[in-house]
């Protein structure tokens, strides 16, 4: 255990190549949402109308559903917290729980899309207050139905792919193959699940509220 704890301290300031290979990417997948945001803002600035914050989209449920992935990346913390101290069930329950959040974030999300596409007598009044025509609110609704899926499905994928990540690390964890001295690819999941958690604030600040 000592000997551990000096590799780890030994290592402070450095990075792997995997945690660097981690950071390089979010570093460029930082910049394509930063892309998709500022066009969106853009398309927004340059349309002739364009619906008020809340008057079409769910704004409570999608906080509760940013609430939940605020919780998940606490988790994910807590998981790496866990394996530094060598506490193994630790790391697969805080795990199982970053997990959970991620799976209910996207059942939350095909709701809401189910909701729009379905439609309904209620939703056409909304979009029609909105100044939309029909009853469904799909892609093709104007530039702020491509704005808001084309947004929204590209951060659901990545959370998908999170949840698939983190899946594949329980599974290391329920083996064992994880210590207080081998914890750089829980290390590394973090870094990618605090991206993603990061990256839904900024849409649903840009989407949602504004």
């Amino acid at each position: 255990m000592d000997q551990a704890i000096t590799m780890n301290k030994t290592s402070f300031g450095t990075a792997t190549t995997g945690k660097l290979g981690m950071w390089l990417f979010i570093v460029m997948d930082g910049l394509t949402f930063g892309a998709i945001l500022i066009g969106g803002l853009g398309l927004r600035i340059g349309a002739e109308s364009w619906p008020a914050a809340g008057s079409v989209l769910n704004v409570p449920l999608t906080a509760f559903n940013t609430f939940l992935l605020i919780c998940s990346s606490f988790t994910m913390v807590m998981a790496l917290n866990s394996i530094v101290r060598g506490d193994q069930k630790g790391l697969v329950k805080y795990l199982i729980l970053t997990i959970a959040g991620g799976v209910l974030f996207l059942c939350v999300q095909v709701w809401e899309y189910s909701h729009f596409i379905i439609g309904s007598e209620h939703l056409e009044s909304i979009l029609k207050g909105a100044g939309f025509t029909g009853s469904q609110f799909l892609p093709t609704t104007g530039i702020y139905g491509s704005t808001f899926y084309a947004t929204t499905m590209f951060h659901g994928l990545h959370v998908l792919s999170g949840v698939i990540y983190l899946s594949i690390i329980l599974s290391m964890a329920f083996k064992e193959k994880f210590g207080p001295d081998n914890y750089d690819r829980v290390e590394i999941a973090g870094l990618f699940w605090h991206f993603i958690d990061l990256v839904w604030i900024l849409v649903f600040t840009v989407i949602y509220l504004i």
